[in-house]
């Protein structure tokens, strides 16, 4: 299976990633660990690439769909892969379909935004260990406190409201279009990639459950 995954931030994509690759023997192919690798090797696309970003702007997408031909043709993906983070745009479904990369399914995971910005600014984490809590889903024993050392537990930067809503401010303007992208390919094209709606509410372990059952049911 050759799988995009979608959905907004906090809605549990990178855990739900390693389930479906974990499942189905996949490797997950991420553009920022792939820039990484390639400007590690001194390729000459790492070396473009590293180019550009030293310069502080943006990787083209002609660039990232070198990149990912390259590394869809890498022998771990034989049994397919899948993409998570990308595409991110528009313009970057339009060059992924034009590059003629296969993609079978379009999994986009349903968290409604209240519960999104719920469930990232209940988080708290102990900055020494990195061992993480949830106000609500999985608190302390004792408030703010870490179970292991009783030291403070704190809110990261990142998981505040503000932060969280300017995320889905720039998910709902660049990334969401990509559902009615794909949804109306599919409705032009019988080939064009099936797209699965899978509600992202419950426990990590039923979410999981419901998504391995969406894919297996589309195999």
């Amino acid at each position: 299976m050759r799988i995009i995954l979608l959905g907004a931030p906090g809605a549990g994509k990178g855990t739900q990633a390693q389930a479906i690759c974990d499942h189905l023997n996949i490797p997950q192919i991420s553009t920022g660990d792939m820039l990484r690798g390639e400007i590690k090797s001194g390729s000459d696309l790492g070396n473009q690439a590293k180019s550009i970003m030293d310069a502080g702007k943006l990787v083209d997408d002609e660039l990232i769909i070198k990149l990912v031909t390259k590394r869809i043709n890498v022998n771990d993906c034989k049994n397919g892969y899948l993409f998570d983070g990308f595409p991110r745009t528009i313009p970057q479904a339009q060059s992924l379909r034009l590059a003629n990369i296969q993609i079978d399914l379009i999994l986009n995971i349903i968290v409604d935004e209240a519960d999104i910005v719920n469930r990232i600014t209940g988080r708290r984490v102990h900055p020494a260990s990195g061992r993480t809590y949830h106000v609500e889903y999985n608190p302390p024993k004792m408030p703010e406190k870490d179970d292991v050392t009783g030291d403070d537990l704190i809110q990261r930067d990142d998981d505040t409201e503000e932060t969280v809503r300017k995320r889905l401010s720039v998910y709902h303007e660049q990334t969401e279009p990509l559902i009615s992208f794909y949804k109306a390919w599919k409705q032009e094209n019988d080939e064009a990639p099936k797209f699965i709606d899978v509600p992202g509410i419950g426990n990590i372990s039923e979410i999981s459950q419901r998504i391995i059952a969406s894919i297996e049911q589309n195999q």
